[in-house]
């Protein structure tokens, strides 16, 4: 591993710190390529205006129509965090102003697979709605969208997930049309995308959208969607500035979606996540969130993003992965305190499955991925494990812990369960910094058609459908990419750190500033690094090492979880600030996040 300090413009953390900002904020800030203090400014009137995402004022005539005729709208959701507080927001946000008929539908992992197909859509149709609306999902949903419009259902979609990419002219479309295309659907160019022929589509990354934000989730064009269509609204006189819903109560829907997701804290981002936790912890949140923090043991009042991503957003999925995300959106549409306990603690005890299913699972994983290669050789460019053991509900954390500790691009497949699909596996990768997994998938749908029956994804997180018989095929082409598009620098682990910690910023008054701001994906949480004495270590709870440290002369406790190899007496580590608790006296611990040896 090689631990890297940022570099640190000192004219922006001047900048920052003469504008007020405390001068370890200031660092870390400009390190972040913050440069003035109007960039910190997380009041929603910062938030890019809805206008700006194209198909948003279309989206917002069709739904305001529908709301004036007293259709039935139904939304299809997705089985991840993202997914069900997109759908939770969709449902709450659309009955504040005044759909009086809305339902919803999530597909089954196991037996529906992902987004909007064409049973899904019939389904829809069956239920009596009149528009069907896509959230998280949908945008290379081809047949299930030709599907809904056969069956006279008007679509909305809305996504924040990469296009399909067209299949090259002259090969065959089945196996390099992502997530599903139609035999009917002409090839286009090379180059080009596929959108499916939906009656309005929101999408930041459609062609044609200007958007800036470009890494917004699934929630978060959903919530856009709701404020155009309230500002359609007050156009038609249903209501004015004085008398509209506010829909600010669903942003801590909105924080906890985009933070689970994973997706870039760009400014518009952070706005959207500071504003939800604001909420969390006024006490301003859905009983069902309010419910996850008790289950979870965190305490709502005292909010981060790491209680998002890490407490709350895991037992939403762990309902995706091992059960039903039914109850996963019921959780958070409830209003009832009671159930929302009920359901809460039932998430826990799903989740709880989930972590003894993945620990297993994990360390047979790993025992197949380092029998790739010898012990003192390098592992193999790209990495992909399958076992028919496995549970496809958990294979995507499995591939990230593969990922994370060999940094690699990994995927892992497990068979799948549906019925009359047992040839198939279903893969989900992880990639690390410089290697595009999507990318790298249309790469090999593209050298080898028909290998992959459907995929998609983003840069650091993808999944796809094989014949079992295409393993080896898949495998050696992700390979092939892999061994083309990475070089020695890349596949070096880097921690990217913010250099030594000043004596005086050892403070739990500090670590307790630090960790209410608003960090996550491509706005990393602090982490500094240097050279420190190791005074004793030991192990606890069997993996993990408990560190007596000396930092700059003084005594200070570390502990490094999910390690167990002893350090020497002097080493150089990369390290976050916590805040331990013990007989009532808080005392400041480095949470050990790597070392250079």
């Amino acid at each position: 591993m090689k631990i890297v300090a940022r570099d640190i413009p000192p004219r922006a953390a001047w900048a920052l710190e003469q504008a007020g900002i405390h001068p370890l904020l200031a660092r870390l800030y400009a390190a972040r390529g913050v440069l003035s203090k109007d960039e910190l400014d997380d009041g929603l009137g910062r938030l890019l205006p809805p206008s700006g995402m194209k198909g948003t004022a279309d989206a917002a005539v069709l739904l305001a129509d529908a709301i004036a005729a007293d259709r039935k709208l139904c939304i299809v959701a997705d089985y991840d965090c993202d997914g069900a507080t997109a759908c939770a927001v969709a449902m709450r946000g659309l009955r504040l102003l005044g759909a009086k008929h809305v339902s919803y539908i999530v597909p089954d992992r196991v037996v529906d697979g992902y987004g909007l197909t064409a049973p899904i859509a019939q389904r829809v149709k069956d239920s009596g709605a009149d528009v069907l609306i896509t959230v998280d999902n949908g945008i290379a949903s081809m047949d299930g969208v030709a599907k809904a419009k056969a069956l006279g259902l008007q679509v909305l979609v809305t996504d924040h997930h990469l296009p399909a990419a067209a299949p090259p002219p002259g090969r065959p479309k089945a196996g390099a049309a992502p997530l599903g295309g139609s035999e009917d659907t002409p090839v286009p160019s090379v180059g080009a995308v596929l959108l499916p022929q939906a009656d309005v589509i929101v999408n930041p990354n459609q062609p044609g959208c200007s958007f800036e934000s470009k890494s917004i989730a699934g929630v978060g064009v959903m919530f856009y969607v709701l404020l155009a269509l309230r500002a359609e609204l007050r156009t038609r006189k249903v209501f004015d500035a004085s008398n509209q819903p506010k829909l600010d109560a669903l942003l801590p829907l909105v924080a906890m979606g985009t933070v689970a997701d994973v997706v870039k804290l760009d400014a518009n981002n952070r706005r959207l996540v500071a504003q939800g936790l604001k909420r969390v912890r006024a006490g301003a949140l859905p009983p069902g969130m309010a419910s996850l923090f008790a289950a979870a043991g965190r305490v709502a009042a005292n909010a981060t993003t790491f209680d998002f991503g890490f407490a709350l957003g895991p037992r939403i999925n762990a309902a995706g992965r091992l059960a039903d995300m039914t109850l996963g959106i019921e959780c958070l549409l409830t209003d009832d305190a009671a159930r929302a306990d009920e359901l809460a603690r039932t998430l826990d005890g799903i989740n709880r499955e989930r972590r003894e299913i993945e620990g297993d699972m994990r360390e047979q994983a790993m025992q197949i991925a380092e029998s790739l290669f010898d012990e003192e050789d390098e592992p193999p460019p790209a990495i992909c494990v399958f076992d028919p053991d496995f549970h496809e509900g958990v294979v995507g954390i499995v591939a990230s812990r593969i990922k994370d500790k060999l940094h690699r691009p990994t995927f892992v497949f497990a068979a799948s369960q549906a019925p009359g699909k047992e040839h198939e596996l279903k893969g989900s990768g992880r990639s690390i910094p410089g290697f595009h997994l999507r990318d790298a998938l249309d790469l090999v749908a593209k050298r080898y058609p028909g290998t992959l029956l459907r995929f998609g994804g983003h840069a650091m997180a993808a999944g796809c459908t094989i014949e079992e018989e295409h393993l080896d095929t898949f495998e050696n082409g992700l390979s092939e990419v892999a061994q083309e598009w990475l070089d020695a620098a890349t596949l070096t682990r880097r921690l990217d750190t913010d250099g030594p910690l000043a004596p005086e910023y050892r403070r739990v008054d500090l670590v307790d500033t630090l960790h209410k701001e608003v960090w996550g994906q491509g706005f990393a949480p602090p982490t500094f690094s240097e050279e420190v004495e190791v005074i004793s270590q030991r192990l606890v709870g069997e993996k993990h090492l408990a560190l007596k440290l000396k930092h700059q002369g003084q005594p200070v406790d570390g502990i490094w979880f999910g390690h167990t190899e002893p350090l020497p007496a002097r080493v150089t580590l990369a390290f976050r600030l916590d805040a331990d608790e013990w007989q009532g006296v808080r005392r400041v611990r480095f949470l050990v996040e790597g070392a250079e040896l």
